[in-house]
């Protein structure tokens, strides 16, 4: 009688833009951690706006680290994108089943997705086909209270890991900072049109020298009642599935029509 072949247990990459020092990510891990092999590589040190930044003018480096929940952890020198190459090349030496981003403290919904780091993570790990997504609560504060993310966390990476691997699957998951009990649940949306109003303060140091620091006010152009920022101010998680072909196929038409 042939052997039943065990099945082997889900590889979990997990990282971050806040560092593996952050709450967030261990909201993250203790949300998943049954659901498989939860392997950590995040940033040494805050690395928010990022983008989809990588290093290549100095040598990165990743160190083995203790983690809550007895999680295989590393620290790594680079930025979140960094962490995702350097996990798949080198700590995993395959591709994870899935890979989860966050939590991160603070939006990153509407025009967020390009700055982000969080996001450039997951959407590094999408680049290779590998199914993620990118949490985000709606709290910058360090003594944020996750709580309340980590079963939504966990139902969306269940149904992650049993869907059929498909070329990016990237999703951009936001929770608002209320109460368990406010929450509405879970709404798909798209990206709604909204942006930074900025705006640099400029102040003088004591050498006499400028300097500038960025301010801004979020605003929203956006009235459909189908987005991200919707959902979010009427006590839904967003979820907007997200790609990184930036081709405007409208416009290409019409180029094609004009431009020859």
């Amino acid at each position: 009688m042939a052997k039943t072949k065990k099945k082997e247990e889900p590889i979990i990459l997990v990282t971050n833009d806040d560092s593996i020092n952050a709450p967030g990510i261990k909201a993250l891990v203790d949300a998943i951690k049954h659901l498989g092999r939860v392997v950590v590589v995040a940033p040494d040190k805050p690395q928010s706006g990022m983008g989809h930044a990588i290093t290549i003018g100095h040598p990165l480096r990743l160190q083995k680290v203790s983690f809550d929940y007895d999680v295989e952890a590393y620290s790594c020198n680079g930025t979140p994108v960094d962490c995702v190459k350097l996990a798949v090349d080198k700590i995993l030496h395959r591709k994870p089943d899935i890979c989860l981003s966050g939590v991160n403290h603070g939006a990153n919904h509407s025009i967020n997705v390009i700055y982000s780091g969080t996001m450039s993570a997951a959407m590094e790990a999408a680049i290779e086909n590998i199914p993620s997504a990118g949490f985000s609560l709606l709290d910058f504060s360090i003594e944020a209270n996750f709580e309340h993310s980590k079963k939504y966390i966990e139902q969306i990476a269940k149904y992650m890991l049993k869907q059929k691997k498909q070329k990016c699957f990237l999703l951009n998951v936001n929770i608002p900072a209320i109460d368990a009990t406010l929450i509405k649940g879970i709404k798909v949306c798209r990206q709604a049109n909204a942006k930074y109003e900025e705006d640099f303060i400029e102040r003088t140091d004591p050498h006499g020298k400028k300097y500038y620091w960025l301010t801004g006010e979020f605003v929203n152009f956006d009235k459909g009642k189908d987005t991200d920022v919707w959902a979010l101010q009427n006590n839904y998680i967003s979820v907007v599935p997200v790609q990184f072909d930036f081709t405007d196929y409208k416009l290409k038409t019409q180029l094609e029509k004009n431009l020859k």
